[in-house]
């Protein structure tokens, strides 16, 4: 495995960490690959090292848009510390890589005996309801090109690369809107010298601007996140 650390994992004390540690085994997770739909029990929680996850909410039983992402700062599967055996969104490998994978059931039984898990995965799931609702709120009142601007954030800071490939169509499904829409905003942002596109590859070359041009609800999910997690 690389030695790149899920987050949650790292910050747990030394003997929480160990008896999570026993528990857990190394998985690769690829592009494209569904994790849970909502319509079977959870069998695995994961803590991405590397790759990343989408959560995409549905309609009428099909996703239809991006709400939420997983990657080494957190973990998918957290609500089973509430007794909920089930994934509520559509959750999509959408950067391969590493990652820990725990059986549900085993993870619930460590979750009774490990008390600073406990307390750990209380505090992410306050941020994840937390930034659910600001997700909600970003799609209402801010343009694309802001809302652009935090995705290409998000997924840089998950990626760990500058650089990374999605096409058009997939950014529209993502956040919900036109292909023309994302065409229009993404071009925006490669004439201020902010990122480089070219059929569907694109590299992050300015993120100094690339913060400032996003909304600020990228910075807000780092602002929440940082505050009760750190």
């Amino acid at each position: 495995m690389p030695t790149i650390e899920n987050q949650l994992i790292a910050r747990l004390p030394r003997s929480s960490r160990a008896s999570l540690m026993k528990l857990c085994e190394p998985v690769q997770l690829t592009m494209a690959t569904v994790l849970n739909d909502g319509d079977m029990p959870i069998r695995h929680v994961y803590f991405p090292i590397e790759g990343f996850i989408s959560l995409v909410t549905r309609l009428d039983g099909k996703p239809v848009l991006e709400v939420g992402m997983v990657g080494r700062e957190g973990m998918l599967g957290a609500q089973v510390a509430l007794g909920v055996t089930r994934e509520p969104l559509h959750a999509v490998v959408q950067g391969s890589g590493s990652a820990w994978r725990i059986g549900r059931i085993a993870f619930q039984r460590e979750l009774t005996r490990n008390a600073p898990l406990q307390q750990s995965l209380r505090r992410y799931l306050h941020v994840t309801m937390t930034q659910l609702a600001g997700s909600a709120a970003c799609l209402r009142f801010h343009q694309i090109a802001p809302r652009l601007a935090r995705w290409l954030l998000m997924t840089q800071d998950r990626a760990n690369s500058t650089h990374f490939r999605v096409t058009h169509e997939f950014l529209a499904f993502m956040l919900g809107v036109r292909r023309v829409g994302i065409t229009t905003a993404a071009t925006a942002l490669q004439r201020q010298g902010l990122v480089k596109y070219h059929r569907g590859d694109i590299t992050i070359i300015n993120r100094r601007r690339l913060e400032k041009a996003a909304c600020g609800c990228y910075e807000s999910d780092r602002k929440i996140y940082a505050e009760s997690l750190h």
